[in-house]
């Protein structure tokens, strides 16, 4: 297992692929460093022992890709690729204006037990879309 450690900020911007992998988050992270030289810039297991990994994250071309291995109950890869992050410095400014926008609240934006401030919402176009604030390191 590898530790998540706080990535190179540089690497969080923009819009950040966060993919459910349906249990295949290890291998994806394998491959992806054969296939595309990506970096390895953590893994964290399920805080309750689940199988697989809770957050996996790669560094591809200057930029990152996130993954899990936890997914929607019946969902498909197709229906639930996952979501699209946003790691912000003012989270709850961006909450804020993207549910007065019309997002719908799929988990309240608060305080995770990984230490970030997280919510997930979904666009009236069905894209489910995360904000993170990164928390103090400690």
């Amino acid at each position: 297992m590898t530790d998540v450690t706080m990535p190179d900020p540089s690497s969080m911007k923009g819009v950040i692929p966060y993919l459910a992998l349906g249990g295949r988050a290890a291998e994806a992270c394998d491959f992806y460093a054969k296939a595309f030289g990506a970096t390895e810039m953590g893994r964290m297991p399920f805080p309750d022992g689940t199988p697989g990994l809770m957050h996996a994250q790669v560094g591809i071309n200057e930029g990152c890709l996130m993954m899990t291995d936890y997914s929607s109950e019946g969902s498909s890869p197709t229906s639930d690729f996952g979501h699209l992050q946003l790691v912000v410095g003012d989270g709850r400014m961006w909450w804020d204006r993207a549910v007065a926008a019309g997002c719908t609240v799929l988990a309240p934006y608060q305080r995770q037990p990984w230490g970030d401030d997280w919510g997930l919402l979904a666009d009236p176009f069905g894209l489910k879309w995360a904000v993170l604030e990164p928390g103090s390191p400690g």
